[in-house]
């Protein structure tokens, strides 16, 4: 695994540590890693609550789009997410997650982010997240 400052794991928010997201890859030009669902991403109806992929779309995507233009002394900010949810899910089984960037331009990009069922190779959501290019705070 590939860390820079920027996007370095321990770094990673309470909120999103929450998730279960592990982060097995990360570049500028791809993110890959899990999640095991279960019982804490469930609705009260027994699926996994959409705002687990949503949140998953959002962090790979901007973990990938700020490795990208870290050396700039930038990094991602999300501008707009788009995440469809494609199958319904009870849990108990481990996703995959890939993120590819789609367009890497100077002030933005667009990543795919896919989020697939590994027992089944069935895709459950797909996002495509545009990111703002900023300076990193001083």
């Amino acid at each position: 695994m590939t860390e820079s400052p920027s996007t370095a794991l321990t770094d990673m928010s309470a909120f999103l540590q929450v998730t279960g997201f592990v982060i097995e890859e990360q570049s500028g030009t791809r993110v890959s890693g899990y999640v095991d669902l279960g019982a804490d991403h469930l609705t009260p109806w027994g699926v996994v609550h959409g705002g687990v992929y949503t949140t998953i779309v959002e962090s790979a995507g901007s973990v990938g789009a700020s490795a990208a233009v870290h050396d700039r002394g930038q990094f991602a900010v999300g501008l707009h997410n788009s995440t469809d949810f494609l199958r319904s899910s009870t849990g108990g089984s481990r996703a995959r997650v890939l993120a590819e960037p789609i367009v890497q331009g100077r002030t933005q990009q667009l990543w795919l982010v896919t989020i697939t069922d590994e027992s089944r190779g069935k895709e459950l959501a797909r996002g495509q997240l545009r990111l703002q290019n900023i300076p990193l705070p001083s």
